[in-house]
């Protein structure tokens, strides 16, 4: 997963800072040698924070991004005066990125919004100087706290990509020509299975100068679920597409079988996928007369929206995006 351009899981070796020891010093004048105690607090140790950019769409940036390690908290030191704050160290992330402690599995973190900054793993408290131990009863105190340790540990961060539409489909279905097609995105195409190896993005230009982001992921096959192909190491992206486009071929064996397979799928892998809202796309149309269009329409489900599309011709391109546009602007 971390040899080619796209990366959407990463593992760190993380560690924030530790606190500064607190100071136990007395105030020592020419005139008063026992002016009392003055120990200042220790600074806090530096934060792991990340941070949303919404520049960024993958997390190759962090590839060799092994291990974090935040600035220890200065000591306190005498004349009340607080040691510096450890350097916090910042990790920008693509929007969509959730952060996991991999010991325990716990998602921590989930960042969903430009700018967003949170704190992962939060750097050690400073101790307290003797100056705050010092009462009406206990004038002189000659202790203070040490520095609270940081935290450690293995973390995971892991990219489920924030798009409008995810495409589903088998390889070879058309899934990239509809994409190049109708965005701007570039993406590999040849006449052989599993030409895409991972996800594009593209954003769709739609009427009055609106438009909606789609994901093309690679091929799901049968079996997707249980680690077959490549579609089970994406099929996390789609828990974040509030709508998915089905592309089926025309030249399918069995359009309905194909669409069920794919449900399937989804289904196995997650059952909170088949809540969302479905469009179907016959790809490859341009070589279908009206009579067997009508022929393939009886066998779709007729609870799902189709429309038979061809991306050469753009037959029927302006209907897909009206289709998609209703979907996600529907309750």
């Amino acid at each position: 997963m971390e040899r080619g351009n796209f990366v959407d899981y990463i593992r760190i070796s993380a560690k924030s800072g530790k606190g500064g020891a607190g100071s136990a010093h007395f105030m020592r004048t020419k005139y008063n040698p026992e002016a009392g105690p003055d120990g200042g607090d220790g600074g806090r140790g530096g934060h792991i924070i990340l941070k949303g950019n919404s520049q960024l769409w993958t997390l190759l940036h962090l590839r060799w991004y092994k291990n974090v390690v935040a600035e220890d908290g200065a000591n306190g030191r005498d004349n009340n005066s607080t040691g510096h704050n450890g350097a916090d160290v910042i990790i920008e992330v693509p929007l969509g990125t959730q952060a996991f402690d991999e010991e325990t599995g716990e998602m921590e973190v989930e960042i969903l919004h430009d700018g967003q900054e949170v704190i992962w793993v939060p750097g050690g408290q400073g101790g307290r100087g003797n100056n705050y131990f010092k009462s009406a009863t206990n004038q002189a105190p000659e202790y203070a706290q040490p520095g609270m340790p940081g935290r450690e540990g293995w973390k995971a961060l892991e990219l489920k990509m924030l798009a409008d539409v995810g495409l589903v489909g088998f390889p070879n279905a058309g899934k990239s020509t509809l994409l190049s097609t109708i965005t701007a995105a570039k993406p590999k195409i040849a006449d052989y299975a599993f030409t895409t190896l991972t996800p594009n993005l593209g954003m769709v230009a739609y009427r009055n100068d609106r438009s909606f982001c789609i994901a093309d992921l690679p091929g799901i096959i049968e079996g997707a679920h249980e680690g077959k192909g490549l579609g089970h190491r994406f099929l996390r992206h789609i828990e974040r597409n509030p709508v998915l486009l089905f592309l089926i071929p025309a030249d399918s064996q069995d359009h309905r079988k194909d669409f069920d397979i794919l449900l399937n799928e989804l289904e196995q892998y997650n059952s909170e996928l088949l809540d969302k809202k479905f469009v179907l796309a016959i790809s490859k149309s341009d070589m279908l007369d009206e009579e067997l269009k009508v022929a393939i329409a009886e066998e779709l489900p007729p609870h799902v929206p189709h429309v038979f599309i061809s991306s050469v011709t753009q037959q029927g391109l302006p209907d897909l995006k009206d289709l998609l546009w209703q979907a996600l602007n529907s309750k």
